[in-house]
């Protein structure tokens, strides 16, 4: 019995001693983990735009029934649109962004609250794909009654071929960038292990009014003079290498 234990222990003993020898080996062996260094840099291309976003719409006065708020608001609306259609502006270019129906109330210390009656405001958004339009859709509008008329913005339909120029100067800038660092640092780049891009929207908003109620349809309007500028394609890149 004290035989077959002291073979255990020596054995146990001879496991252990073989395990250690192993995980030495493994990490005498195992090569250092690899360093990484990332840069960013952004591209910027600049556009003129081909589409201009327009948002106008109608308010009734406080009217005494709901019936008769919505049927002024109609007669209007319809007057708006027929007037955008008149600028060769297409039905599927003027979308309903916002329709309500609310009532109207007083308030006096007296009675508290009160029903004034109620008030319609609905606005469309429409896309003008002929800048030329922008000027006489802001006039013709108003003079068929608009009141509410602005947030003017400008975008480029097709953007793919602006975001390929700007991806392309990113990474070539972020190259040189590293590449500087690099130098600086006393570091030998490696290979190229990661790129992660994340692209921005920008389209700025040039325009705002309210035009004051019975504005609209009182008389003819001068065609406003709006500019288009450029719009800003930006693209920005993280490039991550491998340092050796």
């Amino acid at each position: 019995m004290d035989k077959q234990h002291f073979f255990l222990k020596a054995l146990g003993a001879l496991c252990l001693t073989a395990i250690v020898i192993l995980c030495l080996t493994f990490l005498w062996k195992s090569p250092t983990q690899p360093q990484y260094f990332s840069v960013s840099s952004t591209g910027r291309i600049f556009a003129k735009p081909d589409i201009a976003n327009l948002t106008l719409g109608f308010q009734t006065k406080v009217l005494p029934t709901a019936a008769e708020a919505v049927d002024e608001n109609s007669t209007k609306m319809n007057e708006i649109v027929k007037a955008l259609k008149g600028l060769d502006i297409e039905a599927k270019d003027i979308k309903t962004t916002n329709y309500n129906l609310n009532p109207v109330y007083d308030w006096t210390d007296n009675k508290g609250r009160q029903l004034k009656g109620y008030q319609v405001n609905q606005n469309v958004t429409v896309k003008i794909r002929d800048l030329d339009n922008i000027g006489e859709a802001i006039s013709k509008t108003a003079e068929s009654g608009a009141n509410q008329v602005g947030n003017v913005s400008f975008s480029i339909d097709d953007e793919d071929e602006l975001k390929t120029k700007a991806r392309n100067e990113a990474i070539a800038k972020a190259k040189e960038k590293a590449e500087d660092i690099a130098k600086t640092a006393g570091m030998k780049l490696g290979k190229i292990v990661n790129v992660y891009e994340n692209q921005v929207n920008y389209s700025p908003q040039v325009y705002r009014s309210d035009m004051a109620f019975g504005m609209g349809g009182a008389e003819k309007i001068e065609a406003p003079d709006i500019q288009t500028g450029e719009n800003e394609i930006k693209v920005e890149v993280t490039i991550t290498y491998q340092v050796k």
